[in-house]
């Protein structure tokens, strides 16, 4: 037994203490969020833009070109992996740019990918505004931006945040594939690490238990955000 806690113990050591490797998983730490909170932003913008613009579209019969190339970007992005879209814009539209800029493209790319869901997510809670909202609105003298932005996007943003929770824990879960473009995410760490130690355990347990360990703690953050929203309601 005493054996056995020793060899774990070693194995322990070599794959966060000798070489300093712990600097390699908390570069990979560090990475994997900063992907993950610029893609957010980019993902929500774009999403928003792009809902709006279909549901205008759809109500009114305006912004014609508009609508098609939002729908042609929600169509590729949509039918197509995202480690595929990820090779394609370093291997292909940005391959002459020096590898200093990896982290731009995977946030890019990143962004660009959750904006498309964002979008549909964003169109979905549009939708499910009753009409005689909009016509509250424009009743009171507010003009159908002034409607859209005080009255319908709100109550839309609220009926979409246990859907959009869900997609930024899916786009924080997605950064495992960043390493395709040589960025050294948590999981391109582990792979690094293990491919020195040639021992597995430690190294993707350890990346398994930190993305638990977010992705809960982002679930318990949007939980309470839900029913401080339900509090407001019945208030």
């Amino acid at each position: 037994m005493a054996a056995w806690f020793q060899n774990l113990a070693e194995r322990f050591l070599a794959t966060f203490v000798e070489a300093d490797r712990w600097k390699m998983f908390l570069q990979g730490f560090g990475n994997t969020l900063l992907i993950s909170l610029f893609a957010v932003l980019i993902g929500v913008i774009i999403g928003l833009l792009v809902g709006i613009v279909r549901v205008y579209h759809n109500q009114t019969g305006g912004w014609k070109i508009l609508d098609g190339i939002c729908r042609a970007y929600v169509s590729v992005i949509r039918g197509t992996p995202m480690i595929l879209q990820l090779m394609i814009w370093y291997y292909l539209i940005f391959a002459s740019l020096d590898r200093d800029y990896v982290l731009f493209v995977a946030i890019l790319g990143f962004g660009l990918n959750s904006g498309a869901y964002v979008s549909e997510i964003i169109r979905g809670g549009i939708q499910s505004i009753d009409v005689g909202q909009s016509e509250a609105g424009r009743s009171l003298g507010l003009s159908q931006v002034q409607t859209m932005r005080f009255i319908i996007l709100p109550q839309a943003i609220k009926n979409s945040l246990p859907a959009l929770g869900n997609e930024f824990i899916v786009l924080l879960k997605e950064t495992s594939v960043a390493g395709t473009i040589t960025v050294i995410d948590m999981t391109q760490a582990a792979n690094l690490v293990r491919a020195n130690t040639y021992d597995a355990f430690f190294p993707l347990i350890a990346v398994a238990l930190v993305y638990w360990v977010l992705v809960t703690g982002l679930s318990a953050l949007l939980k309470r955000a839900e029913r401080r929203m339900a509090k407001s309601d019945r208030s």
